[in-house]
């Protein structure tokens, strides 16, 4: 079992920064997309985020820290050095003798039955006796028996953070996901993902006396440059022309599903939003909200011809009543 510090190059005084810049060092040069050709990259990559995982767990960390668990994060004994009745000896055979009970009554030989009796009372001698062989320690006292041995842990988990594009999070498309033994698999996003879900991958952590651990992907949704989010809709801000705003007309828009035709009534404001429906993100119940699409008029950059045809024309309606200008 590794060392999780030493894996990482870290000291036992690291902070959670140096721990995670230590990581990232690692796994950028260790990851089995940039070392297909060496087995023994990927094994490495194995082990370092094995290590991330436990010391970036403040609980695991302290109880690596007090020996409670080994670098795999499984228990160490709970009984230290074999200790506990009819444990191994230090530096010994394994085998007590009356001798090693000095103490309990001055004398080498001490005899053992007269200790239970001491402990359990002479009641318990005559039933011992009666239900020697069955379950006892070894025909000792009655109800006198070795703890069970703890089940068998699993692996350590392991945790990927997946980058998935804006569009894809909304149309749920699948993403591949290369895992730390090198083999990719691809992923259905589950219905109403969102930034920071989680997705568990039964069997695909390291491996342990008990079983397999599970892979944990952490869905980490990128910005796009004209989409953002707004619950389990989209929104986007369309730019139109004054004519288009004044007349009234017929123009593209992109969606998450792509681009349709929408139509502008004549005499749109800047600020008028349009629905689209079904055009959103997916809901938990594998429905999906709308696109909002907010209408912006955009003037030319040289507006001298504009200016020439509204010649001797003025608005007279004041835009800025309801604000009580």
């Amino acid at each position: 079992m590794a060392d999780p510090y030493s894996t990482l190059g870290v000291s036992r005084s690291a902070t959670e920064k140096d721990i995670k810049s230590a990581y990232r060092k690692l796994a950028k040069e260790l990851h089995p997309d940039r070392n297909k050709d060496n087995p023994q990259a990927a094994d490495r990559f194995g082990k370092v985020t094995q290590a991330y995982d436990l010391l970036s767990d403040k609980d695991k960390r302290a109880q690596f820290d007090r020996g409670e668990i080994d670098g795999d994060g499984n228990p160490t004994s709970p009984f230290g050095m074999g200790g506990g009745f009819g444990g191994a000896r230090p530096g010994g055979s394994g085998n007590y003798s009356s001798r090693d009970f000095q103490g309990f009554g001055g004398s080498e030989d001490l005899d053992l039955g007269d200790l239970f009796e001491g402990l359990f009372g002479r009641g318990n001698q005559r039933s011992s006796a009666r239900g020697a062989g069955q379950g006892g320690m070894g025909g000792g006292p009655q109800g006198f028996r070795r703890p069970p041995p703890p089940p068998p842990q699993k692996g350590a988990d392991i945790r990927y953070k997946l980058a998935v594009p804006f569009v894809d999070a909304a149309t749920r498309a699948k993403q591949r996901i290369t895992l730390a033994d090198g083999k990719t698999i691809d992923l259905s996003l589950p219905a109403g993902v969102e930034d920071g879900t989680t997705m568990r991958l039964k069997g695909k952590g390291y491996k342990g006396p008990g079983g397999n651990g599970d892979g944990i992907v952490v869905i980490d949704i990128q910005p796009h440059p004209f989409f953002y989010r707004e619950g389990d809709d989209v929104r986007v801000e369309l730019p139109i022309t004054l004519d288009e705003a004044v007349n009234g007309a017929k123009v593209k828009v992109p969606t998450v599903d792509g681009p349709v035709m929408l139509t502008i009534g004549a005499g749109s404001s800047s600020g008028k939003v349009l629905r689209m429906k079904g055009k959103g993100f997916s809901k938990k119940d594998s429905s999906r909200g709308d696109q909002l699409v907010t209408l912006e008029i955009h003037l030319p950059d040289d507006v001298a011809d504009l200016a020439s045809k509204l010649d001797g024309w003025k608005d007279a309606s004041n835009p800025r009543e309801q604000m009580g200008l």
